[in-house]
């Protein structure tokens, strides 16, 4: 798997990263433990996790498997503060307190002395923008964090955390795909002024992309999930599935998979860093490596670019 910059830094991280959010919760440390096994195997390197996934069981889980299944050194590891999810409601606090003690819990879950990326979660409406950012800035120079990034930002907000001085941003988390594209007006353009990667989540629309809602909502799927079902909800309307038939159409007509077509596009535009995929089996991960992500021909990208506009 092709090992790619995030944005001007020195950072270098797979194509694909390996997104951790159902770990802890749906998927068990088994089925981690080989879709682990079977990222490595096909070059993966970087594994997403959050403080804030199954209330820290995930960094758990990914605790439990370094040094068992893969040596530190051999993965890079990004995760996040700054965000909790109590009795399922979302809670910002990016204080500088909450901040280093979430960071300081992450690594205690984690099994490690250090992340390669630590990201403020989302931005916080009532916390000194300044504040947040001395948080991340004091976790590089101490060395808990090897770089520090930003989660969740909008454009103006990106453009503003990366004017502060004193702490090289090098990364930046938003969702984009298919079925979301605002990054494009003016997130992405931010990022790119300040020599920032995106490394974008829910590259897949949440696994819509995948074709599998196309005839309804299937069992076992997140949509047919009591707690999961409002993830994928927005994205199986009208506008949505008229993009999937025309991403279907195209893999259809090149041979290839919806998830290779919705990848490969995704990966072939500016300052995209990594796809961050969340399979939550090992038969959902293996479909995935199966992707080519090879470039579309430019006619059917600009076509597909079309039908999607502005969703």
């Amino acid at each position: 798997m092709q090992q790619r910059y995030v944005g001007n830094s020195g950072l270098r991280v797979s194509a694909l990263s390996l997104g951790t959010r159902s770990w802890g919760g749906e998927t068990d440390e088994q089925d981690a433990s080989e879709l682990l096994r079977i990222f490595l195997d096909a070059g993966g390197r970087h594994l997403d996790t959050s403080a804030s996934y199954a209330g820290g069981a995930s960094e758990a889980v990914i605790g439990s498997l370094l040094g068992d299944v893969v040596s530190r050194t051999e993965v890079s590891i990004s995760t996040k503060a700054g965000m909790t999810t109590p009795d399922g409601r979302r809670a910002v606090d990016a204080s500088r307190n909450a901040m280093l003690t979430g960071l300081d819990a992450s690594l205690a879950r984690l099994g490690t002395d250090y992340v390669d990326v630590w990201f403020a979660e989302a931005w916080d409406a009532n916390v000194p923008l300044e504040e947040t950012l001395s948080a991340l800035e004091f976790a590089v120079r101490t060395g808990r964090a090897r770089y520090a990034g930003i989660s969740n930002f909008r454009g103006w907000q990106a453009a503003k955390a990366a004017a502060v001085g004193g702490l090289p941003l090098v990364a930046a988390q938003a969702e984009y795909s298919f079925l979301e594209r605002r990054a494009e007006a003016e997130l992405i353009p931010a990022l790119e002024d300040a020599g920032l990667g995106l490394m974008a989540w829910g590259p897949l629309g949440r696994g819509v992309l995948t074709g599998k809602y196309r005839g309804g909502i299937p069992a076992g799927s997140r949509g047919a999930s009591g707690s999961e079902a409002a993830y994928v909800e927005q994205y199986l309307g009208e506008k949505p599935s008229r993009i999937v038939d025309a991403v279907c159409m195209a893999a259809n007509g090149l041979g290839r998979t919806p998830q290779d077509v919705a990848l490969a596009w995704l990966l072939s535009q500016h300052n995209v860093a990594t796809a961050i995929v969340g399979p939550r089996t090992p038969v959902q991960l293996k479909e995935l490596l199966d992707a080519q992500l090879t470039p579309l021909p430019p006619q059917i990208a600009r076509a597909l670019e079309d039908v999607s506009a502005a969703c």
